[in-house]
């Protein structure tokens, strides 16, 4: 068999996966809503809420959940930051 002529195809799949979420499109708010980066991102508007799950997605791509944690569409987590509550002795 000539070799010139013969022709091997390589069919292997190559996937790639990534952790990270896609960054959503601009938001399409008057006034836009807040970056996911900006201080005041919780204020977004909310997309999806679930609380039996205990999670809301807003208008920026945050992940808000329940106990006050975040996670930001470049996968920073942010820690709860629930307020401290005192009482009176």
């Amino acid at each position: 068999m000539d070799d010139t002529s013969s022709r091997v195809t390589d069919t292997t799949a190559i996937t790639h996966t990534t952790t990270q979420r896609k960054i959503p499109p601009m938001c399409q708010h008057q006034p836009p809503c807040p970056s996911a980066d900006s201080a005041d991102r919780e204020s977004a508007r909310l997309v999806a809420h679930h609380p039996e799950q205990g999670w809301s997605l807003l208008c920026n791509g945050v992940l808000l959940f329940e106990d006050t944690g975040e996670l930001l569409p470049d996968g920073q987590i942010i820690a709860p930051h629930r307020s401290q509550v005192m009482t009176a002795a």
